[in-house]
């Protein structure tokens, strides 16, 4: 008997690991094959919280993975691509995609007895992934992780077997609203410690096939498991940006509601089941159990949708933002998306040649758009942009990513060489609203920023280029004659040689500034068209 236990508890952890080991082998199969795809889906199709639980459900459905669709969730609010209630739909939406999994074991992991058929599934699929590379590696990965999966439902099914009569439902806490709560506790337990509720929820289905628990007792171990998912996303938006903590907190707030409302659900469901089906629900338990999960996470959604607004409001003022305006994008989290922290730290780098066009326009008093900026805090935000893109780990092969890579690279030092001409304490550009021979050059320079201003906010990056560089020539053809002219006067003692060089400077500093700025423009649509690849 003794042997026989420790036998049971080998297949059974061992048949949970292999699980484990599938979903992690399938999910980063059907990130690399689906990831960008996914990604662009989200955000082109979510126009409102409904839609965006739409698309969350089917990312989260076909990457096997909500981690993976809230993270995108936080990178397209972080870089202003979505509003926050709208990214909160997908991640009310991610809770149903999840469900899949049960699906997936209750219908073909019981029904079918795949384990041993899906071996030489196993073997086809490690073999594209040391043979070949690209997509079909990505494939050979995937179906690889596919047929871990069943294999390990299948230890899972034979250890469960071994504990007939030793573990019982009169073993576990009653079917009482206290006891229903113990188990809800153990079920989130049992998420933190697999750091997976895919995993928790095919141990709770196997145990139900194997009688060792029953439905109701199940039923509540899946709450506490769809529940303990928020431990770990509250865990992980620790010491994360504004956005990371409140999609965190809207995780733990939205999962408790839900599992509140799930628990009150467990008995009229059991009594309309056995209603509608005329029959006892233990005949079918674990297709009842995974329309349960799916029920209750589908039913929160559609509860929670109409006041998605209340619900961001509420969220945003539990967790008001502090964090200075430049930096709120560039969330580390992100760096595991390569794809995402480029395009926040491309829209970061935006933000701050904005925050430079407009004071420059300050500096040469224009009240428009003339805007001061904190130099302080402005050159930190490039800092911490620098160290950001030296993070994002990314590889030469692809050519898209690595062509924006470069080009944000280039925008960060002409941005920095700009700031270098802006500290100067508006000397030069005092020198340049004096000077009556400057006037046409400080006005085309100004009406040009704003140009680009416009035309950025409209996101229309090639009239910005357009408008730069038109500029940029002027100030080139200009600096020659009027290099002479100065040259001239100060030696006909029209002006002295301390004003001339003054002047002299104050030209260079626009020829410096115009160049920088059509630079960047060049860089910047440059980084926009390589994200539409």
């Amino acid at each position: 008997m003794e042997n026989l236990t420790i036998l049971t508890i080998l297949k059974t952890s061992g048949g949970l690991g292999i699980f484990l080991l599938g979903m992690v082998v399938m999910t980063d199969g059907l990130r690399s094959l689906a990831g960008d795809t996914i990604r662009k889906a989200l955000m082109h199709f979510t126009q409102s919280p409904l839609s965006g639980a739409t698309t969350g459900a089917i990312a989260t459905a076909i990457l096997q993975s909500s981690s993976a669709t809230t993270v995108a969730a936080v990178g397209f609010v972080g870089a202003g691509l979505l509003a926050f209630p709208e990214a909160l739909g997908i991640i009310f939406g991610a809770n149903i995609g999840t469900t899949i999994t049960g699906w997936m074991v209750a219908l073909l992991g019981f029904k079918f007895n795949l384990g041993i058929a899906l071996l030489p599934v196993i073997l086809l699929g490690v073999m594209l992934k040391l043979f070949f590379k690209g997509k079909l590696a990505s494939i050979g990965y995937t179906i690889a992780g596919f047929g871990l999966i069943f294999v390990g439902i299948s230890f899972l099914q034979e250890g469960m077997s071994g504990f007939e009569g030793l573990i019982t439902p009169e073993n576990l806490p009653p079917d009482s609203l206290v006891g229903r709560l113990k188990l809800v506790l153990l079920g989130i337990m049992a998420t933190v410690i697999t750091q997976s509720s895919s995993a928790g929820v095919a141990a709770t289905l196997t145990a139900l096939f194997a009688n060792a628990i029953n439905f109701e007792q199940a039923a509540a171990l899946i709450i506490g498991m769809d529940v303990g998912t928020t431990v770990t996303a509250a865990m992980a938006s620790i010491g994360g940006s504004v956005n990371v903590k409140r999609t965190g907190l809207s995780h733990v707030v939205y999962n408790i509601f839900t599992a509140v409302m799930a628990l009150f659900l467990i008995t009229p469901y059991t009594t309309l089941w056995e209603y509608i089906t005329s029959s006892a629900i233990v005949e079918n338990a674990e297709i009842a159990l995974v329309a349960f999960h799916t029920l209750f996470n589908t039913l929160g959604a559609l509860i929670i949708l109409p006041f998605t607004p209340q619900f961001a409001q509420m969220m945003q003022k539990l967790i008001p933002s502090n964090e200075p305006r430049y930096t709120t994008k560039l969330d580390q989290t992100l760096l595991k998306e390569p794809s995402l922290a480029l395009e926040v730290a491309r829209i970061s780098t935006q933000d701050q040649f904005m925050a430079l066009l407009h004071h420059v326009n300050f500096l040469l008093g224009d009240v428009q758009e003339g805007k001061k900026t904190n130099l302080i805090l402005l050159h930190k935000a490039l800092i911490d942009t620098q160290v950001y893109l030296d993070d994002i780990d990314l590889k030469e092969q692809d050519d898209a990513k690595w062509k924006k890579l470069i080009a944000l690279i280039h925008i960060l030092d002409h941005e920095n060489r700009i700031h270098d001409r802006c500290e100067e304490d508006g000397y030069r550009a005092q020198v340049v609203q004096q000077s009556m021979d400057l006037e046409n050059e400080m006005h085309l320079l100004v009406t040009t920023n704003t140009k680009i201003i416009n035309a950025i906010s409209s996101k229309q990056f090639t009239k910005a280029k357009h408008y730069a560089k038109k500029c940029a020539k002027h100030m080139k053809k200009h600096i020659k004659p009027y290099r002479e002219m100065i040259a001239k006067q100060m030696a006909e003692d029209k002006i002295t040689m301390q004003e001339g060089t003054r002047k002299l400077e104050a030209m260079r500093w626009l020829l410096r500034v115009t160049h920088h700025f059509a630079r960047i423009t060049e860089y910047l649509e440059e980084s926009v068209v390589s994200t539409a690849k």
